[in-house]
């Protein structure tokens, strides 16, 4: 049998009920878990391994597990909507993430898209026109990743329609109401062919975009909407479950193109 790494003190859990319903905590000595079905200890799961089972005061069974990061962007302290696990994979993909990427970061909100860069391998210069989001988008990155992750994460307090101060950028990522005011400033900051993509939650929005894209340096553009739908598998019993996350924005993506003077 293979034995994984034990829990530890200072490390987030999901501890998972037989109806599904999930909730996050960080382990501490002496710390408890309490719910309607009765009380965790936590020195029970310091030094155990997690996919096991545990039994509450009251008898009731959880599931302790790590969580993912799914789990710990619907889970996490939040002060700002968070874009949902469904367009953070989308995203990855259609910005072309890879390890050691820089990358231009905008509307930081709770962290959810900074941790997913992040754990993609990305250098992030996250511009935030709110101290107390900036703020505690680095507790949420920090708590999920480590505190040497913040090695990669620069913050700073902005308004990125103003202008970009970092440059050699290789992406920009933006979670903003009116994105297209940020694309003028792309072509002194980022070089030919890197990548942009833009999450709007109105196809208003995305439309605006798209209008600022066609009429400066941009290429290969793509607006795409992603729909969720999970299927029922019990037996023979197979269908599509009756809920499905639908709508949340739309994601627009370009590169840009080399302009005059451009090397």
């Amino acid at each position: 049998m293979t034995v994984g790494r034990p829990l530890a003190e200072g490390e987030r859990v999901m501890l998972r009920d037989r109806k599904g319903r999930r909730h996050l905590i960080t382990l501490q000595a002496g710390g408890e878990f309490h719910s309607h079905s009765g009380v965790v200890l936590h020195d029970e799961l310091v030094g155990g391994p997690e996919g096991r089972v545990v039994r509450t005061s009251r008898g009731s069974a959880y599931t302790v597990l790590r969580p993912t990061l799914s789990d710990t962007v619907l889970k996490m302290p939040r002060g700002a909507q968070v874009i949902y696990p469904k367009d953070l994979g989308a995203i990855l993909v259609m910005a072309d993430i890879f390890p050691g990427a820089r990358v231009l970061e905008s509307g930081l909100g709770s962290g959810a898209l900074s941790m997913t860069l992040l754990r993609a391998g990305a250098h992030i210069c996250g511009v935030e026109i709110r101290e107390d989001f900036a703020r505690r988008a680095e507790r949420n990155v920090e708590a999920a990743l480590g505190h040497d992750v913040l090695e990669r994460y620069e913050v700073a307090i902005g308004d990125a329609y103003q202008g970009i101060d970092a440059t050699g950028l290789d992406r920009i990522v933006l979670d903003l109401p009116e994105p297209w005011q940020v694309l003028s400033h792309a072509p002194g900051s980022m070089a030919p062919g890197g990548l942009m993509v833009a999450y709007t939650p109105t196809i208003t929005q995305a439309l605006e975009t798209r209008r600022a894209m066609d009429a400066g340096p941009w290429t290969d553009m793509k607006t795409i909407e992603v729909l969720h739908r999970g299927w029922h598998i019990e037996g023979q019993s197979v269908r599509p479950n009756h809920r499905m996350v639908g709508h949340t924005g739309f994601l627009t993506a370009g590169r840009l193109l080399a302009t005059e003077g451009t090397t």
